[in-house]
């Protein structure tokens, strides 16, 4: 292990690391002190229902998302039958829908005046039951988390079955057994660890949501956090919920580590080849086209040609000047959150592979915690932050401007940006990183042999090498960054819009038809990123 050296490089990854992990340890010191009595009264008759409706929401969809990421991750690598190319990539475009969209768009669909009910009245002549159609409650939350979030699994497993899996399943079939013999005996083995690695994203987004669970009316941790910090404006009970909540993050996590358990799979050579696919007959290959069918159909093709309907009537009174400049609001705070997380990112990312010692591996550590803390605690933990530094800083502003106010930085949009620092920074380094380890170290060795400074190789050298991964991670930034809610709502200064709340506000007002044009541009910018990422960087074999 190397010694500690602190540099340039150093000193600014330290910045950085600082920055995410102060206003976290800020926020435990409210802990300790006395609970009030709205506090006893969360406890006593509300925190169960919280408890359990969590529960039961994050293990049913982390179910359900297993089961059918995996199912089609199989069926797309080992598999061929209709269409199987265009569904390989077409199975992510869920992903691009938020789920908070999704929500209010089945919400809309599904209701007495919306288009399914109507069809059914109008065309077929048939009453049914409002029951049958209720999708505002626990099973229909499930149902969107899991239809809009499978792609997580789908993603990893499919990676993985297609990279590193063909000989051990090509064994099994040479051994004579079937299909379902080698999914279950020989798949879900060594696939674990992908598959959990999978579902414990799912699991994360589910804890963060907080558009689904308020609109459906369902009590979670979230919709109670935002209930006292708005409806009570009790921030003490609030940050006593959020410490609950990161309690579940930290058995998610460690609970992710215990299922792996002990068990590894490797390439048993350094030449990895292609899964080699098996030729459905007409009808099962009919079969896995339906089935993939049904789940792009649900997940992607109703929602956004309802979005479109609903988009062609009220384009007229949403197209106006306030709407580009909610457009403007989202684009411009969303680049340039999304540079300065790239520009972290990479300094963090080369001090971490440059340096091999205890300091760069704990950073890289760190830079992963923000992702996994939802985006309600981030909050609280921001306003917290920004007032302490506010009240501190109250008399330099007063130096200025002897009217000057307290709060300045917290009622700024400084809050809500360095807040999207804190949560995004995991899915900027990991692109960054990835695209370090590709390149490996040889050329940077070369360079500082051949006498260059460890700054001038950068940037002769190591720049220009990992152009591909800036690109990457600057997109999956900007996009998460386009459609996160919950920060947006809690922490923008007033009046103040970005396209993700303008959505929830049009939601919350039954203005659901109005609500499509916002949500058809954040879904047509997600679509965007994942056709460059999958469709074109991540070619076929």
């Amino acid at each position: 292990m190397k010694k500690i050296k602190f540099n340039g490089w150093a000193i600014l990854s330290t910045i950085f690391i600082l920055m995410i992990v102060i206003p976290n340890i800020n926020v435990i010191s409210y802990l300790f002190g006395e609970p009030n009595e709205n506090w006893y009264h969360i406890k006593e008759f509300l925190l169960k229902d919280y408890i359990v409706n969590t529960i039961i929401i994050c293990i049913f969809t982390g179910i359900l998302t297993m089961i059918l990421g995996t199912s089609l991750a199989w069926l797309t690598s080992a598999y061929e039958f209709p269409m199987r190319r265009f569904f390989r990539w077409a199975l992510i475009l869920p992903l691009s829908i938020p789920p908070y969209i999704a929500a209010y768009t089945y919400a809309g669909m599904l209701s007495y005046t919306g288009s399914i009910q109507t069809f059914l009245r109008n065309n077929l002549e048939l009453e049914v039951s409002q029951k049958y159609f209720d999708i505002m409650s626990v099973p229909g939350a499930i149902f969107i988390f899991t239809i809009f979030l499978l792609p997580y699994v789908y993603i990893v497993v499919r990676s993985y079955l297609e990279k590193q899996s063909a000989s051990l399943i090509e064994n099994a079939r040479l051994l004579g057994e079937n299909s379902l013999g080698v999914f279950f005996r020989v798949v879900i083995p060594i696939s674990r660890i992908v598959i959990v690695s999978g579902v414990t994203l799912v699991i994360l987004e589910v804890l963060s949501d907080y558009g689904v669970v308020s609109y459906f009316g369902i009590q979670t941790f979230s919709t109670a956090i935002f209930k006292s910090w708005f409806s009570m404006s009790d921030v003490n009970s609030a940050i006593r919920l959020a410490a609950i909540l990161l309690l579940a993050v930290f058995v998610v996590m460690n609970g992710e580590k215990f299922l792996r358990g002990r068990k590894k799979y490797s390439a048993t050579n350094t030449k990895i080849r292609p899964l080699s696919r098996k030729k459905l007959n007409k009808l099962y290959g009919t079969l896995a086209f339906l089935y993939c069918g049904a789940i792009l159909s649900l997940g992607f093709i109703i929602p956004t040609l309802q979005l479109i309907s609903w988009a062609i009537m009220s384009y007229s009174k949403v197209l106006n000047s306030d709407f580009f400049i909610l457009m403007y609001n989202s684009l411009w705070v969303a680049v340039v959150s999304s540079v300065l997380i790239v520009i972290m990112s990479i300094i963090i990312a080369n001090y971490t592979r440059i340096n091999d010692n205890l300091l760069s591996k704990l950073y890289s550590k760190i830079t992963l915690v923000g992702y996994s803390i939802p985006g309600a605690v981030i909050a609280i933990t921001m306003v917290i932050f920004f007032v302490d530094v506010d009240k501190s800083l109250s008399w330099l502003y007063k130096m200025f401007d002897p009217n000057s106010p307290t709060l300045v930085l917290s009622m700024s949009l400084v809050m809500l940006i360095f807040a999207y620092l804190v949560r995004f920074l995991a899915v900027g380094y990991q692109s960054i990183e990835g695209g370090f380890e590709k390149t490996g170290k040889k050329f940077y060795e070369a360079s500082r042999t051949l006498g260059y400074s460890k700054t001038k190789t950068f940037f002769l050298v190591d720049l220009p090498m990992i152009k591909p991964a800036i690109l990457a991670s600057f997109s999956l930034v900007f996009v998460d960054i386009v459609k996160e809610l919950p920060l947006a709502l809690l922490l923008r200064p007033f009046n103040f819009h970005t396209l993700s709340t303008k959505v929830f506000e049009y939601a919350n007002d039954e203005m659901i038809v109005e609500a499509s044009i916002p949500s058809l541009i954040i879904i047509l910018l997600s679509f965007i990123t994942i056709f460059v990422l999958y469709k074109v960087v991540d070619k076929e074999n």
